[in-house]
């Protein structure tokens, strides 16, 4: 019997929970060990099949909350803002902060010359 490789492995449990009969989908972390490509066809494949599902999309890598009806910031297990991605953008608050701090890894010159 073959092993699967910890993203191997994890795309199989997403495509089983998106093909179950419920109502609400709570993925944690579902990218985690993913490769950038694998992570896009994830994300295609929840907004495809989820339908009229209810999904929690916990996750670190803000680019992922884009696809998002509703944000939850949280911080301390305390709800510190909610909304759009637009919405908290306009904000300007820690959503904003983060969300800018991630993508300035793939903005950023300096970035791409540190790593070179």
């Amino acid at each position: 019997m073959a092993l699967l490789s910890g993203g191997e492995a994890q795309k199989v449990a997403i495509a089983r929970v998106l093909y179950k009969n419920c109502r609400i989908i709570v993925l944690d972390e579902p990218s985690s060990a993913l490769d950038p490509i694998s992570e896009y066809n994830m994300n295609e494949a929840i907004l495809k099949e989820a339908g009229n599902k209810t999904v929690v999309f916990i996750s670190h890598r803000l680019s992922t909350t884009r696809m998002a009806d509703t944000i939850y910031m949280i911080e301390d297990g305390r709800i510190i803002e909610q909304g759009s991605h637009k919405d908290l953008m306009e904000l300007n608050g820690k959503y904003a902060y983060m969300f800018n701090l991630q993508a300035e890894r793939y903005r950023s010159p300096k970035t791409a010359q540190a790593g070179a």
